[in-house]
């Protein structure tokens, strides 16, 4: 519960169909498309605050003339920071040349900026430093104005490794081996190599050096270079790219794990990892939205022209099912539906587990994520209310008082605040002990809110590692003196590392994994941990297409109940009052609350690609071998 997962990363790209002059005249501002970027990274904050990046390209410029700029930070606030510094650069330039004022076709050349095609992102570390050379747009520098390639996404690779090794195949010497830094030079290995063979077609064809520029840009066939640079990609992948003469797109996996929209009219194309985003910043409906297909990319060419192209053969859709319970802008209208859906489909559990006792029950939510599957739960909380208040009344049936029938109507479900974050406490102090202290007092409850004869029941929008729950806030809990506390999840038990996008790589980090081997070694049958590494071993060299997950045997053993169980004895921390639950919705409710997101792996180990097998296998075989380091 709370514990911090980095995750995910957000892009924005927005394409402006009409020249400059005309949002001059129509918006009142040359640096609408500016302004337009800064609002979509802004409403994607919640993807991504390690990092912040945006990238610009002006169209049709002439040779000498600056025509991409780039401007990236790692600050505390780094959406803030970069367009503080695009603004100040910006101001500092009409400052010192008022002259500029007058012609938008001068802005444009001599303001860096602003331009007709941008590209933003904001970024969450999933692995590695957070240093600034980590954070995307990432930049392909070429003095051919068509070999210049600008890169930002949302992705993992599983097989980065392989990637790389086709790289050096190719003859190339990447500087690292990033995954980011890999896809960047596949991609503009074969942006060399198209652009290089139209060069000689148009050779050929009797024109000059000269000419030929502007007819590489016209013939470029983007569609083709992502079929060949993206034939081995293994992972969840929405990606961004901008060509130096103007040509851009958005590649989405085929299995459709990381999620791509779009939106198109006369003035504008956008892309963004979030459909809400769009809508409010655009103010358009839902249905003008568009979801980019899995294995498609959306190509904007420099003349603005803008299609959609099967890039990859589409694989079964495993959307991704943490995008719908946490991740995503809540504020989507099939997210919000989704999420309540979540919650109501936990009641039946919770019934179970007070004894139907809704009327000494408070229910609550920590963090502020879970509210609108805490909305869900109460609202399905009252239902069952109703029902049994209808029962009552027809019992009453000729005896019902006036009193009786309002002492039964006034029967609801108790909603309370019980915890309340502060600001984020900086556990600067080293020492264990210290540290713990400090974590304790993250949150703080409400008094008076929870009397000793009731059930506290606290809704969560996942329990991963747990670490948060068993430090601090069953015991901040606790001071209210409830009879019990019960924890719910609104996603099932995570059993599984997630290898394309989510920071949960290690499988002892995961507190179904510890219950789980705390299962079997209670029963004597621990001597399975050696077989599944064993397993694992023996698919070292097989290709990926043949490698199995050795890891579910780890589970298959036990039921969901019994692996809740023994989470909640281990999460209880000592000298507990309240008697401690905790409960997980099941796949099967995850499945009907989110039906367009089956991409459930984190539970099932039902991996969407290839790659996602060997991963977990060799994620089991550095628990045993106690190695640190990632698993792909």
């Amino acid at each position: 519960m709370s514990d911090a997962i980095k995750h995910e990363c957000g892009i924005a790209l927005v394409r402006l169909l009409k020249p400059l002059e005309y949002y001059k005249e129509k918006y009142g501002t040359a640096f609408y498309g500016i302004n337009k970027m800064y609002l979509m990274m802004e409403k994607q904050h919640n993807r991504g605050q390690d990092g912040a990046g945006f990238a610009s390209i002006k169209l049709n410029m002439q040779p000498g003339e600056r025509y991409m700029s780039r401007v990236r930070s790692n600050q505390s606030q780094p959406i803030q920071d970069i367009f503080n510094q695009i603004n100040s650069r910006i101001n500092d330039e009409l400052k010192e040349h008022p002259e500029y004022n007058d012609s938008i076709e001068v802005q444009k050349k001599e303001i860096p900026y602003l331009g007709e095609l941008m590209l933003g992102h904001v970024r969450y570390g999933t692995f590695g430093k957070n240093s600034i050379e980590s954070v995307h747009p990432f930049l392909r520098q070429n003095n051919w104005m068509h070999r210049n390639l600008i890169v930002a996404g949302n992705f993992n690779m599983t097989n980065v490794n392989e990637l790389f090794s086709n790289l050096i195949r190719l003859g190339q010497h990447p500087k690292e081996k990033a995954d980011t830094i890999t896809v960047m030079e596949k991609i503009g290995h074969f942006l060399d190599d198209a652009v290089a063979k139209l060069y000689k077609e148009i050779k050929k064809e009797g024109f000059t050096k000269m000419e030929a520029s502007p007819l590489i840009a016209d013939r470029l066939k983007v569609s083709k270079i992502l079929k060949k640079a993206a034939k081995n990609f293994d992972g969840g992948y929405a990606m961004a790219g901008l060509i130096g003469h103007g040509d851009a797109f958005v590649l989405r996996d085929p299995a459709g794990i990381r999620p791509a929209y779009y939106y198109k009219d006369d003035e504008v194309v956008v892309v963004a990892s979030e459909r809400p985003v769009i809508q409010t910043v655009f103010n358009v409906n839902f249905e003008d939205v568009q979801e980019l297909d899995p294995g498609k990319a959306i190509i904007i060419k420099k003349d603005g022209s803008t299609s959609t192209k099967k890039i990859l053969e589409p694989l079964e859709r495993k959307a991704c099912s943490f995008e719908r319970i946490y991740f995503s802008r809540g504020s989507d209208a099939e997210i919000y539906q989704e999420r309540k859906n979540l919650g109501r489909l936990l009641l039946p559990k919770i019934l179970k587990a007070i004894d139907e006792d809704i009327e000494n029950t408070v229910f609550s939510y920590i963090p502020n994520t879970a509210e609108t599957s805490f909305y869900g739960m109460v609202k399905q909380a009252q239902d069952f209310l109703n029902e049994k208040k209808e029962q009552e009344i027809l019992k009453e049936g000729a005896n019902l008082t006036s009193e009786r029938l309002h002492e039964i109507l006034s029967k609801r479900p108790r909603i309370e605040k019980v915890a309340i974050k502060d600001a984020k406490l900086r556990t600067f102090i080293t020492e264990d002990s210290s540290r713990d202290d400090l974590v304790t007092h993250v949150y703080d409850v409400t008094y008076g809110s929870v009397k000793p004869t009731d059930n506290l029941v606290i809704i969560d929008d996942s329990i991963v590692r747990g670490t948060t729950l068993k430090k601090s806030i069953l015991r901040i809990l606790d001071r209210l003196q409830p009879k019990a506390i019960v924890v719910v999840s609104s996603a099932p038990q995570i059993r599984y590392p997630d290898c394309y996008g989510i920071d949960m790589a290690r499988m002892e980090d995961l507190i179904a994994f510890k219950a789980a081997l705390a299962l079997h070694e209670e029963r004597g049958t621990a001597g399975i941990v050696e077989e599944i590494y064993k397993n694992c071993k023996d698919q070292v060299e097989l290709p990926d297409a043949e490698v199995k997950n050795a890891v579910q045997a780890f589970y298959e053993p036990f039921g969901d109940e019994e692996i809740s169980q023994k989470i909640s004895e281990l999460l209880c921390p000592e000298g507990m009052k309240a008697e401690v639950k905790i409960i997980y919705q099941t796949v099967e409710n995850l499945h009907a609350a989110c039906p367009k997101n089956l991409g459930d792996w984190y539970f099932t180990g039902n991996y969407p690609t290839a790659g996602g097998n060997r991963v977990v296998n060799r994620s089991f075989m550095n628990f045993y071998e106690g190695v640190q380091g990632r698993a792909y």
